[in-house]
């Protein structure tokens, strides 16, 4: 039924526009009664967005099952569960998201849907890194800067009628988050960034920044 009510929702805001459609023209066209819609759904614009829910559940599940996996790593594989939601249906996402650009209230009601997810995303490292000192800040950092290179890559997708290859450039913008913030190398990285030799250096504690410095240049040079 609720899918049912979603599809018939949705072809008439193609129809008429989001606006000119009411709750009872959508529970007409499905053929139920308004009791019907209300138990699936608290308003119209929830109807434009009947799978996020589902996906916000996968995604927690998702988080609660990777043990003890990279934080960077987890919460990037994570952010792609929503990829794959968009990408299942293409014709149904690039009508959502050009119905959801024409539509002010839809583009606040997506903003608080994304920031569900962030949310969802940053709870996770939080516990893996902690509230104290920076685990907090790190945690909200790290949350939003994969949201926002995931939805780059999604809407780049969506903006060329969903066409080429959505998860190619999702992975590319999230292979920037774990470039910066994760402690494995990111997928695609330049081999420079993780061929060579290592150095590991003792210093005494308190030891000036500069002998620091000094002592690594002092070894490099001798390579």
């Amino acid at each position: 039924m609720r899918e049912v009510l979603a599809q018939a929702a949705f072809q008439l805001f193609l129809e008429r526009g989001f606006e000119q459609t009411t709750v009872d023209d959508i529970v007409a066209r499905a053929g139920v009664g308004r009791r019907s819609f209300f138990r699936y759904f608290p308003s119209k614009e929830d109807a434009v967005f009947p799978d996020h829910e589902r996906c916000l559940a996968d995604m927690t599940a998702f988080l609660a099952g990777v043990g003890d996996a990279e934080p960077v790593d987890a919460v990037c594989d994570a952010a792609r569960l929503v990829l794959r939601m968009y990408s299942a249906n293409p014709e149904f996402s690039v009508q959502r998201y050009r119905l959801t650009r024409e539509v002010p209230g839809l583009r606040t009601y997506e903003l608080s849907v994304v920031r569900r997810y962030e949310q969802t995303l940053a709870g996770y490292l939080r516990d893996r890194y902690g509230e104290s000192g920076d685990g907090a800040l790190r945690a909200e950092v790290i949350a939003a800067s994969v949201v926002a290179a995931h939805n780059n890559g999604l809407r780049t997708w969506l903006r060329s009628g969903g066409e080429g290859d959505a998860e190619s450039a999702v992975d590319h913008a999230l292979g920037l988050v774990r470039q910066v913030w994760g402690s494995a190398p990111a997928q695609g990285a330049s081999p420079a960034a993780t061929d060579g030799d290592v150095v590991v250096m003792v210093a005494a504690k308190g030891a000036p920044m500069w002998r620091v410095v000094q002592q690594i240049e002092s070894v490099i040079g001798q390579g």
